[in-house]
């Protein structure tokens, strides 16, 4: 016998059909603002742009805009968690093509690296422009943020360890983290090459991070 506080099973079949239709819509005018922004930055090469400019490009309403994003820093981090997402894959599926643990990692390592770099022509901003400002003023946002990454390394550190290629007592998801931010960071803080200053490569990244400088 049911209770009698309890709503009608046709009452809450109702419900949840209207919660599902809103909640379908709402992803929907989430992903055309994200798809606006992507287009524009793409476009412009920079996050230099204005909220009015994602709501024409979407074709939606400033309203409809504020009730999906407390305002661009907000969009600007969703497409860098989006973004960094879609790396981790990238890098998980050139990783695979691997069958030693240990190439597994100078693959992740070296693609990171090139990804991360400044490249004017890759149009990359949300990493080589937006990703530094954020580190500074939402360093919680930042590490949420690469939470995927960390976990594709801390995975392939995992494998190497495993197979007796790591130090002995090394903890892996310390070294996952430490490998992969003095990756970044290279990447983000090298400058434009020149003539007179040979550009740090990705493999020099791997040799540092594999071997360090201490001798045997």
């Amino acid at each position: 016998m049911s209770n009698p506080s309890e709503e009608p099973a046709w009452k809450q079949r109702a419900v949840e059909r209207s919660l599902k239709t809103a909640k379908l819509r709402a992803e929907q005018r989430v992903q055309r603002f994200l798809d606006a922004a992507q287009a524009i930055i793409t476009e412009k090469g920079t996050t230099d742009f204005t909220v009015q400019e994602i709501v024409d490009r979407s074709k939606q309403s400033l309203r409809s805009f504020y009730l999906q994003f407390d305002g661009k820093h907000e969009l600007l981090l969703a497409l860098f968690e989006d973004a960094l997402g879609r790396a981790s894959e990238q890098i998980r599926a050139a990783a695979t093509g691997q069958s030693d643990p240990v190439e597994q990692l100078r693959v992740a390592v070296e693609l990171l690296y090139e990804l991360s770099r400044p490249d004017p022509s890759a149009r990359r901003p949300l990493f080589t422009d937006f990703a530094p400002q954020l580190l500074i003023s939402h360093p919680a946002e930042v590490k949420i943020a690469h939470a995927p990454l960390l976990a594709l390394f801390e995975e392939l550190m995992d494998k190497a360890a495993a197979e007796g290629k790591l130090r002995a007592g090394v903890n892996s998801r310390r070294i996952a983290a430490m490998t992969m931010q003095t990756v970044m960071f290279i990447a983000q803080s090298a400058g434009p090459d020149d003539a007179t200053t040979k550009p740090i490569t990705a493999e020099e990244v791997w040799l540092f991070c594999s071997q360090g400088f201490a001798a045997d």
